[in-house]
């Protein structure tokens, strides 16, 4: 068996032992969680859906930051205001489609930090029967402005 000497190298035992730490650190991937915000920002998901469901786009509008983006079909539209947001008639063609309401099937959470937490999701659509007329994933990106946590943009999958 060969055995190393430690003792003639001048690089102190405590100072290698930092070093291989270090690289550790460096080598792993390091996940920063934040309790109270990813609690917050489920908590705003709550509210978005529920508003959602209650096909009012003033309380809809009421979930969200602004300017608020959002990723789908192909294109990003930025909503400066709650205003513009609610100017818009989203509901009548959810529901020529069938629609009846939504509901959250998972939530993900994939990075937090005090101030925002991203949140990767999949939501379902039902019919006035509650039959299921699609599943689709999505990335929600909330954050925590003047004490207050909501959706600040969204990219989905759906139609």
């Amino acid at each position: 068996m060969h055995r190393v000497d430690t003792t003639r190298h001048s690089f102190p035992r405590h100072a290698r032992r930092w070093s291989v730490a270090l690289v550790l650190c460096l080598l792993v991937p390091v996940a920063y969680a934040d309790d109270a915000a990813e609690a917050g920002a489920m908590a705003a998901l709550d509210r978005w859906m529920t508003a959602f469901n209650s096909r009012s786009m003033q309380t809809w509008s009421q979930t969200l930051h602004y300017p608020h983006v959002r990723f789908a079909r192909g294109s990003v539209a930025v909503y400066d205001t709650a205003a513009q947001f609610a100017d818009r008639r989203v509901f009548e063609a959810l529901t020529r489609n069938g629609w009846d309401r939504s509901r959250w099937v998972e939530r993900t959470v994939t990075m937090s930090s005090p101030a925002k937490v991203h949140v990767e999701t999949v939501f379902e659509r039902f019919n006035k029967e509650n039959e299921s007329i699609g599943r689709y994933r999505s990335l929600y990106i909330l954050t925590k402005e003047d004490g207050h946590w909501a959706v600040k943009a969204r990219s989905s999958l759906a139609p």
